[in-house]
């Protein structure tokens, strides 16, 4: 494997387009150029390598954009090459989240297609998550804030009867009459009133999570309260039922009295508003073998700062590598990945950039 980076320099940002609010970038399996860029007002634009862009998919007109709402994300089928299915998550008209699987032929996507998975009744317009991801295991992970406003007012996070403050685990699959799937191995299936698509719990708003593409480990930037945003860490598989602390906590501060932490995983991170900090991007391990700077590092920045910043990853470990890359983003939203483990970084204000070496 290769050595661990420095997290130091030898890196570029590369302007690949601009775009209007974009919030994620991805690649189907099995696709060798095109990138798909998530702009928050509801569309999917196509992105050529020479720099020419197409709209993929236009669902504007069932969005409710703006703040932390709009579309969130795209998760291509594992098997998208062979059965077209993608997978949307987006807040309604009404500011309900939604997931809706979607049919693409011949490029474009079939609107006529649309199958609805998941309607979660929003009582507040923030704290969304809204990132779709497959995993190493080929189902479809979900992350879910608290429900929004602020300190967990209905104490969601810890309850396992409410999708809210989760992420979530399902086959898209449709089974008898649900349209989707429960695991059977997931950690609360057919556990009394516990919902059986909880993955992990006890989180205020995962905007954005990872799997290291080279170990499976799990990775969560969770968007803290008024003091403390976190990383978390936990290795493949041992995510599963775990329980990461929040409403109990914030960050590693004791945050509602009347939660019980039980058994909670502290973060690897802590990243204090004090400093400047206002909410956490969460981010991905490098495994570009053309970043040797950054390999094997946990690239991550916050919305605020814009400072692209690096750590070694090691589950239940505190970092203490923590290091600031060199490179910032204005409006850091997200970062992506494609198919060949290159790196981009998403700006809000409307550039997508390539992280490529220096030179």
């Amino acid at each position: 494997m290769q050595q661990t980076g420095t997290g130091r320099g030898g890196v570029e940002l590369t302007e690949l387009g601009s775009f209007d609010a974009p919030l994620y970038v991805t690649q189907p399996p099995g696709e060798s150029e095109d990138l798909y860029v998530v702009e928050q007002g509801g569309t999917i634009q196509r992105l050529t390598p020479d720099g020419e862009t197409s709209t993929f998919l236009d669902i504007s007109d069932l969005v409710t954009s703006g703040g932390e709402q709009g579309l969130l994300s795209v998760a291509f089928s594992p098997d998208y090459q062979r059965d077209g299915l993608l997978y949307v998550d987006y807040t309604d008209l009404e500011g309900d989240s939604r997931i809706a699987e979607y049919r693409a032929r011949g490029g474009t996507v079939d609107l006529t297609s649309r199958r609805e998975l998941l309607r979660i009744e929003d009582p507040y317009p923030n704290h969304n998550g809204g990132l779709l991801l497959f995993g190493p295991d080929e189902k479809l992970y979900i992350g879910l804030g608290d429900g929004g406003s602020g300190g967990d007012p209905d104490r969601t996070a810890l309850d396992l009867s409410s999708l809210f403050g989760k992420i979530m685990r399902i086959d898209p699959r449709a089974s008898g009459d649900m349209p989707y799937t429960v695991p059977a191995d997931n950690p609360f299936a057919g556990q009394g009133d516990a919902r059986g698509e909880i993955y992990s719990y006890g989180l205020r708003n995962p905007w954005r999570f990872s799997f290291d593409s080279a170990t499976g480990d799990l990775t969560i930037g969770d968007v803290g309260q008024d003091a403390e945003e976190e990383i978390d860490v936990v290795a493949a598989g041992a995510g599963s039922g775990a329980n990461f602390g929040w409403s109990a906590f914030e960050g590693n501060q004791r945050f509602n009295d009347d939660q019980e932490p039980a058994d909670a995983i502290e973060p690897v991170l802590v990243a204090l508003h004090d400093d400047g900090n206002c909410s956490i991007t969460g981010g991905l391990t490098v495994r570009d073998p053309d970043l040797p700077t950054l390999a094997g590092r946990y690239l991550w920045g916050d919305l605020c700062l814009g400072e692209l910043r690096s750590f070694t990853p090691v589950p239940g470990e505190p970092a203490d590598d923590d290091v600031a890359l060199g490179e910032s983003v204005e409006g850091l939203a997200s970062f992506g990945t494609d198919n060949d483990d290159n790196v981009y970084v998403i700006s809000i204000s409307g550039p997508v950039y390539r992280l490529d070496p220096v030179g």
